[in-house]
Parts: C-alpha cells; structure tokens; sequence
C-alpha cells in the first residue's frame, strides 16, 4: 500500500453474487465505515447438458466414492442423476473438500444416514481420508475450470479419479457498468479478473484500488498489470473484508 492510492473510499463493488443473510461481513463493513457496497457476480456457472456429458462416456453408476470440491459440484452432481435418471446407490460415499459441503449435501440425502467425509477448506487436508480408500476410484464432479492444486494433489496421493465436468464457469455480461466507477473493486478468483477484461478490454484502474483475495487471484490482476491495493489473506488480516476494513481506517482517516 503506497500513500500515493491511500485514497477515500466511498463506493466498492464485489464480484460476486450478494448475500442473502443480513449478518454477512460485507454488510457489517458498509454500515460500520459508512460506504456503499454493491454486489454483482462477474462470473456464473451453466450446466452441462445430459446430452453432451453422454459424449464422455462416464457411467456415474459405476462410482461408489464422490469427490465433491464446491456447492455447485452438489447441486449438479445431483442434477445430471435427476437428468440421466441414474439411482444414487444409499451405499454412496461422499467426500467433501469442507464441512460447509458437507452439510450442504443435507439439500439431497439425509445427512445422518449416509457415509459422508470432509476436510476443513483443502484437498490435503482430505487426503489421508482418501488414502484408507485406496483400491476404490473415485468420481469428481467439477466445472471446466478447476484449481490445479485439486488434481495435483491427487495424483501425487495416487488416488484413482476420474473428473466429470458438469457445469462451466461462464463470463457474465457487464455492459451495464460501462459508465459506473466505484472506488474498490474486489475479486475472489482469477476468473472475475478475466470477466473484467472480457467485458473492458480497454479498462484503465487510474485511482481504482483493487482488493484480490488469494495468490491467484492476485498474480492474475498483476499478469494484466493492475495494482493490487488491498491484497488478502495476510497475517493481520485473515479475511477480505479485515483486510478492506483496515485500508479504510488509513484512508478515510484523512
């Protein structure tokens, strides 16, 4: 953070989808700094069709083990079963990448009847559980776009997978803020940093402060030469909106 883009912020909008609940910590940062936050997803998923995933020649009946590495791999793991009308075997074994998604699952199955693993936020993490199923292979559902951290991981481990991409991350149409400028631009993946230049080829940051969470995402915004004002995870500042919340303190100060 340099003094010279320490500058007031009044406006920041987040590429994402916004919250549903009224606790969330974005809206605890707007009403405790008095500044506008917006929300608006740069990026969505689309299902793959029934059709086309036949074209792979996957047969998800034959797999015992689920990998599932996001909510969206849930929900469409379950779709294309509805779509292709494969019947879930209640033997199943779900192995999920995070207890949020694991508990997400309570959407399709009743959670204390099924066999059902996680780690705490990454695939090491759910590894060693993997492992005590050596001899079995595993599906992954996933979208087209995948951290390469997961598969790594997992051939490394020697875990015997076979991804299933159901759904694809998709830019969104943006032309609507061609004219609107807001002060803090806040990105959770590369993949918004993307959406950004695929709508604004021409986009100039000038003032704009970037907050990016992640080192992806950071060297994203950096491989187009953007700043990355408000950068995060760091070690005073665990999540995006601490890390945003402390540059205000210096910023709005003056």
């Amino acid at each position: 953070m340099t003094k010279e883009r320490l500058n007031k912020v009044k406006s920041i909008l987040v590429s994402q989808p916004e919250p549903t609940t009224e606790s969330h910590p974005f809206f605890t940062l707007a009403e405790k700094h008095k500044v506008d936050v917006d929300f608006r997803s740069f990026i969505h998923v689309e299902g793959v069709s029934a059709s086309d995933f036949r074209k792979e020649k996957i047969q998800i009946r034959d797999y015992r083990n689920v990998l599932l590495t996001s909510k969206n791999a849930v929900d469409h793991y379950f779709r294309m079963c509805e779509e292709m009308r494969v019947q879930i075997s209640p033997d199943t074994r779900y192995f999920c990448i995070s207890e949020a998604i694991a508990y997400y699952l309570q959407k399709y199955v009743v959670y204390r009847k099924r066999k059902i693993y996680h780690g705490n936020l990454k695939i090491e993490e759910l590894i060693p559980t993997l492992k005590k199923f050596k001899n079995e292979k595993f599906l992954m559902p996933s979208s087209d776009s995948l951290k390469p951290s997961i598969p790594n991981a997992l051939e490394e481990a020697g875990v015997s997978y076979t991804r299933a991409v159901l759904f694809n991350t998709v830019v969104s149409d943006l032309s609507d803020l061609e004219d609107v400028f807001y002060d803090v631009l806040v990105f959770f993946s590369p993949s918004g940093v993307k959406s950004l230049y695929e709508n604004f080829p021409d986009f100039k940051q000038n003032d704009t402060r970037l907050a990016c969470f992640g080192p992806t995402t950071q060297k994203e915004a950096e491989a187009h030469g953007l700043i990355v004002d408000i950068p995060a995870p760091t070690k005073d500042a665990p999540s995006m909106t601490k890390a945003i919340s402390d540059y205000i303190k210096e910023a709005n100060k003056k």
